[in-house]
């Protein structure tokens, strides 16, 4: 096989596999730059300002009392606090690696689907893996979904999930079938090598979003389509 031809098949691939997301990501940034995102660069921001209070003597127990949570906090309380949580860098990990997943995905994410419904598949898949820590935790550490009684101490932080749920929700809306699989078995081969807390409920945040796809897909669904039609599911991308 000659070298052209070898390099022509990745690149049909990519066309295939990246190609509209491709396009409506370019034609957003060279039409309205950085206004495309500001929802994102909003995100960066908030991100780096969080990692800065926190590292502070003055300002750790602040970003905790405003943006921690963990499986033994009152439900409450875990729900105020998520939606901040998802900017609060964990301490463990480099800020940078989160800097980028919000600055990249994020980016990506709103470009596509406007800041409203980034937040939205955003939001649920953080709460999704909010919600599994309690009842993982409930369930102990013998069955396969439980979690052992530390990780209800564990901090909960970061954008981990929330962007794990929209490279999903992403790929399944632009077809990126491929990617979508990459995403889910790096997510299981997580849990399967190292098995955490973040890990499973980075599979929680898939599961929630799978079901999100499933109710978008019903609402847009033309009225007497034929229940074996072809598609993924979701409303037409819009260019």
């Amino acid at each position: 096989m000659t070298t052209p031809a070898r390099l022509a098949r990745p690149a049909r691939f990519a066309r295939a596999e990246w190609g509209p997301l491709y396009a409506t990501v370019r034609a957003g940034l060279v039409v309205r730059r950085w206004r495309a995102v500001p929802m994102t660069v909003a995100g960066v921001c908030l991100t780096t300002v969080m990692q800065f209070v926190q590292n502070q003597p003055w300002g750790y127990r602040f970003v905790q009392d405003i943006g921690a949570v963990r499986a033994e906090d009152a439900l409450w309380l875990a729900l105020l606090r998520t939606p901040l949580s998802l900017f609060v860098p964990a301490l463990d990990l480099p800020v940078w690696g989160a800097l980028a997943q919000i600055l990249i995905v994020f980016g990506i994410a709103e470009i596509c689907l406007g800041w409203w419904r980034t937040l939205v598949v955003a939001y649920v898949a953080t709460l999704a893996g909010t919600l599994y820590a309690r009842v993982g935790v409930a369930l102990g550490p013998h069955g396969p979904l439980g979690l052992p009684a530390s990780d209800a101490w564990v901090v909960d932080t970061g954008p981990s999930a929330a962007v794990v749920g929209l490279a999903v929700f992403l790929g399944l809306r632009y077809r990126a079938y491929v990617t979508v699989g990459v995403v889910v078995a790096a997510m299981v081969v997580e849990v399967l090598f190292k098995e955490n807390l973040a890990g499973k409920e980075h599979l929680a945040a898939i599961a929630a979003v799978l079901v999100l796809c499933a109710i978008s897909g019903l609402r847009h669904r033309p009225p007497g389509r034929d229940r074996t039609g072809s598609g993924s599911g979701l409303p037409p991308i819009q260019s």
